[in-house]
């Protein structure tokens, strides 16, 4: 969570300017910026946006700076704020959907964020199209071969150090490290070298709920306006990159992006967030002619690894009666077993879901097959169909307790049994209008956009046709 990553930075007397006031635009500036805006992208031929804490105080993660920051409350000798929601149990906001819907339509180039807390990634937004120079508390990566990981529940250290855990590549085994940045380290080199392409590359950088202090990430934005583009920025206080803007929006960044995607025809997506599980078991038989077997439900990052979403497991056999339901609280759901005379066996496994979950329970029906099974072909599933499958149903229907197999596999050749994947909808968030009180009809006065060329794109970008 923010207030636990704060307190893991190393010490920093100077964290820049806290506490400044919150502005707000009158609702007439307000209506006239929004159009302006709006007319930017649409003529802009790579839109690159730079995300700031501002834009998830929306989804219960408090800001640094702010009125009710972080470091600002730090700064006043007085309590740190209530978490409303820990990063794992947070969903991305209406402007992180926001922007998937730009990135899908071709209209976004890239994500430049600072923000560590992963709902750029968990909204959908390609990898590919993201830097996350100050890391991502979900994020973990191989020490050796550079593999990436994007975890269900938070890494637990930080400062780019050993989590515990190994790369699952059979040719590598290296030590993962976590991608958080610590105070005075090098940001990422892979990020930052994609970072400052899209920003020399942008001819509208569009700056998001950042106070554009913390060094060196908050110069790259000046990068676009050095080599001809636009900058425009939406925050409630003032930064340091004020004067170097054509277009400073005093809202909040909820409020402007529903407007702004009003006037580009854009409909925001709900978000469908899916969490995945491993079921596996293994067994033996005994002389007696009885089979002992254990069941395991756990994460599908490893036996290890927590399942942050789950609280408990309810074990029942719906075609034997005379077996003991049990009820598993503790992590790794494990259940011991000894049956006489059954090669197959019907298990019913109730999920209960915690915090940050918008549904309550689902339930497994799985057979267990005690005896080796003749060799078979099996169809390979390919996973990321089936996820893109259950995502557009579960958007579609606005319900989720939806649960799916993504992958089938054997236990090593040492034990018996196998393993199931399976790919649970755990949220499904429509994002509503935000009312925002402006008038209906004027004229944007001159002054709310000052008079500075923008970037001349290519011929070869002039060409193209815009998807808007």
């Amino acid at each position: 969570m923010s207030l636990r990553y704060a307190e893991k930075l190393s010490y920093k007397a100077d964290v820049g300017t806290v506490g400044m006031p919150e502005l707000f635009d009158s609702a007439l500036d307000l209506k006239c910026k929004i159009e302006a805006l709006s007319q930017l992208i649409k003529e802009s031929q790579h839109l690159v946006v730079f995300t700031g804490a501002g834009i998830s105080t929306s989804c219960g993660i408090p800001d640094f700076r702010g009125p009710k920051g972080i470091w600002t409350l730090q700064h006043e000798g007085k309590p740190m704020p209530k978490i409303e929601t820990p990063f794992h149990q947070a969903r991305p906001g209406l402007t992180h959907m926001a922007l998937v819907q730009l990135q899908r339509a071709g209209i976004l180039k890239f994500i430049i964020s600072q923000n560590i807390d992963g709902l750029h990634l968990r909204s959908g937004i390609p990898r590919s199209q993201l830097a996350e120079l100050h890391g991502n508390c979900f994020r973990e990566t191989c020490s050796s071969c550079g593999k990436e990981y994007f975890r269900d529940f938070e890494v637990e250290t930080l400062g780019c150090k050993p989590t515990g855990r190994r790369c699952s590549d059979p040719e590598c085994g290296a030590k993962l490290i976590d991608t958080i940045v610590d105070w005075e380290e090098a940001l990422p080199p892979a990020d930052l070298k994609l970072a400052e392409k899209h920003s020399k590359k942008a001819d509208l950088i569009l700056c998001l709920g950042t106070s554009l202090q913390i060094t060196p990430a908050c110069n790259l934005p000046l990068k676009a306006v050095r080599a001809g583009g636009k900058m425009v920025i939406v925050n409630l206080q003032a930064t340091p990159k004020d004067k170097k803007a054509e277009l400073l929006i005093r809202a909040r960044v909820d409020e402007v992006m529903w407007e702004v995607m009003n006037k580009l025809n854009q409909i925001i997506p709900p978000f469908v967030r899916i969490d995945r599980i491993r079921m596996s078991y293994y067994y033996y038989w005994t002389k007696k002619k009885s089979v002992k077997w254990l069941l395991r439900l756990g994460s599908s990052h490893g036996d290890r690894a927590p399942l942050p979403f789950i609280t408990s497991v309810e074990v029942n056999y719906p075609n034997r009666p005379d077996l003991k339901q049990k009820l598993l609280k503790k992590q790794p759901f494990v259940l011991r077993r000894e049956t006489m005379h059954v090669k197959e066996l019907d298990v019913s496994l109730t999920l209960h879901f915690g915090e940050g979950c918008m549904c309550v329970t689902a339930n497994i029906l799985q057979s267990l097959h005690f005896e080796v099974p003749p060799e078979q072909k099996t169809e390979k599933i390919d996973m990321e169909c089936v996820l893109e499958t259950v995502r557009s149903r579960a958007a579609a229907e606005k319900q989720c307790g939806e649960m799916t197999v993504i992958d089938v596999r054997s236990l090593p050749d040492t034990l018996q049994g196998s393993a199931v994947e399976f790919a649970i909808v755990t949220s499904v968030v429509a994002y509503t209008p935000i009312l925002v009180q402006v008038p209906d009809e004027i004229e944007i006065p001159k002054e709310i956009i000052r008079k500075a060329p923008i970037k001349k794109a290519s011929n070869r970008a002039r060409k193209r046709p815009r998807r808007f």
